[in-house]
């Protein structure tokens, strides 16, 4: 919003002086127009009406600075508290005059970073995932080959051992297929094939009961069918939210349940992850919780973290099927 022509904006120097000019004018005419006279020396009835003069002077002026600075004020408690993977923080721009200004200057500043902070981390996101991808490439096709074939040599040569040579080889075999396994896990987590061929729910699905044998906690699924049809990249964000949130309730939570829940209602995907552990988990938010904020900032979605000392964290994701591009 600009200044209307032929208005010209009163500068917050010359408003600042008129509220004082305001109030001395009126302590002036109180004091020409009031029946006081003050006695030499002062007698104590004279000195109590100019000391509440004063005083009256003071809070009024105090006051009407108060009003007219009060836009300065919450200029600065949001430029101490801004942040931009929260999305849509601005000031009221109605108004003129220098302060309107720069409250209009600072909201079409926070309008430009958060779009500039939406297409950074829109690209390092997607380098970061094309990275994952190379990397569990490599780990299947070079390190899970490689220890396949020491595997079959390990079994070749404990079928052609005589004992106790024999035992210790079978020993090393099934090391190394647990490592063998491990990598191939590892591999799943870097790339998530099953999101490709079979859809979110089957990863979701996939995801939950790998957790849940490999941390030792019990995981309830509330998947609801019929959901709409979602690109790959919001997809992606899903999955990769649903695997920071239970990565986090396994490694701080100290929970013995986790729930996750997907569903759809008015216009949005809904995506939650519930655990019953300590609720002090974002007290202080980390790079995980930060990196879902920034994947959630990709596809226009909403990011809810909400703790409860002693009864758990909710993570909450909410996307809009109509999402905005970055």
């Amino acid at each position: 919003m600009s200044p209307k022509e032929g208005v010209v904006p009163v500068s917050l120097f010359w408003r600042i002086f008129a509220l004082n000019a305001v109030v001395l004018g009126s302590a002036t005419a109180l004091l020409l127009w009031a029946p006081v006279t003050v006695s030499v020396p002062v007698v104590l009835t004279e000195a109590v009406i100019l000391v509440s003069g004063l005083v009256v002077m003071l809070v009024a002026n105090a006051a009407l600075l108060r009003i007219g600075l009060a836009p300065l004020d919450r200029l600065t408690r949001l430029m101490s508290t801004v942040d931009l993977l929260r999305p849509g923080q601005r000031l009221p721009e109605g108004g003129r005059g220098e302060t309107a200004e720069l409250i209009r200057t600072f909201n079409a500043m926070l309008e430009r970073l958060e779009h500039e902070r939406a297409s950074s981390s829109a690209r390092v996101l997607l380098a970061q995932e094309a990275e994952r991808r190379r990397i569990a490439q490599e780990l299947h096709d070079e390190v899970g080959q490689s220890m396949t074939a020491i595997l079959l040599s390990l079994e070749r040569a404990a079928d052609e051992a005589d004992e106790p040579l024999r035992g210790d080889l079978r020993q090393v075999q099934e090391i190394t297929r647990g490592s063998l396994d491990e990598v191939r896990r590892l591999a799943r987590r870097l790339r998530p094939g099953v999101l490709e061929d079979l859809g979110l729910v089957s990863a979701l699905t996939s995801l939950t009961t790998e957790f849940a044998t490999h941390a030792g906690l019990r995981v309830v699924r509330r998947f609801e069918t019929g959901l709409p049809t979602l690109d790959r990249q919001t997809e992606l964000v899903l999955y990769r939210v649903a695997q920071e949130a239970l990565t986090n309730a396994a490694r701080h939570a100290e929970a013995d349940q986790v729930e996750m829940s997907l569903h759809h209602a008015d216009g949005v995907v809904v995506l939650a992850v519930v655990d019953d552990g300590r609720g002090n988990v974002v007290a202080r938010e980390g790079a995980g919780i930060r990196g879902m904020r920034e994947r959630a900032l990709l596809i226009g979605a909403t990011l809810d973290v909400v703790a409860t000392p002693q009864a758990g964290t909710t993570v909450r994701l909410t996307v809009p099927l109509l999402r905005k591009q970055p």
